[in-house]
């Protein structure tokens, strides 16, 4: 199931928020060795502390992670003012109700392979974008801001979402890191479905979105 977990769920969802710091480690410290910050076998920094809303695909009993996604506000600090500014233009205004930031986006490959087999890695980082599109519409949000490296726009490409690059900066590592804007409306819905071969919203607020999910085709 796919679920946006926000800061009075937490402990309702405190099984697979544990695995999503511990994923989060492997990820981007232990893979990309991105300069984050590590506690033990966690990866969390200042925004977690900010009560941010966690989009979360898990199994059915929440026991289980398959992906994640933290979703802030830009009305609020992010990582996109406080790192990332030099991505894009100067006159661009980029914080207001309607633009959220979407970051530490990681797939728990290994638990996919063992219970979904039919998807695989990029099916799922897909299949985890399209929930997040869902959830922003359904919470008007109409836009959704990324810092990515170039070779993701392929990705998201393959996913049937299109991105607006902003900007790039150069002095973050070995690639340039790209700003880029997402619009949220049904369009962007309807283009990602087509393209995952998704008939069915595989995020829905409220009660039965356990239900609507588990009988959703999300393979291939």
């Amino acid at each position: 199931m796919f679920v946006a977990v926000q800061a009075p769920q937490y402990q309702k969802y405190r099984a697979v928020l544990d695995q999503m710091f511990r994923l989060r480690k492997r990820v981007f410290w232990d893979q990309l060795h991105w300069d984050v910050e590590i506690d033990g076998d966690y990866e969390r920094d200042s925004y977690d502390a900010l009560n941010p809303v966690y989009m979360i695909w898990c199994s059915p009993d929440a026991q289980t992670l398959y992906g994640s996604m933290r979703l802030m506000p830009t009305t609020g600090p992010t990582l996109l003012y406080d790192v990332f500014r030099e991505t894009f233009p100067h006159g661009a205004t980029l914080s207001a109700p309607g633009i959220w930031e979407a970051t530490r986006t990681c797939i728990e490959a290994d638990n996919i392979q063992r219970d979904h087999p039919g998807i695989d890695a990029a099916r799922g980082f897909g299949l985890l974008c399209l929930a997040t599109a869902e959830c922003a519409v359904a919470h008007n949000i109409q836009t959704l801001i990324c810092n990515y490296e170039p070779h993701m726009k392929r990705v998201y490409a393959r996913a049937g979402a299109t991105v607006q690059e902003l900007g790039r900066a150069h002095s973050f590592g070995r690639h340039p890191v790209c700003c880029g804007a997402f619009r949220m409306d049904n369009q962007t819905i309807a283009e990602m479905r087509a393209a995952l071969k998704v008939d069915l919203p595989i995020y829905q607020r409220g009660h039965g979105a356990e239900r609507r999910v588990r009988h959703a085709d999300l393979a291939a």
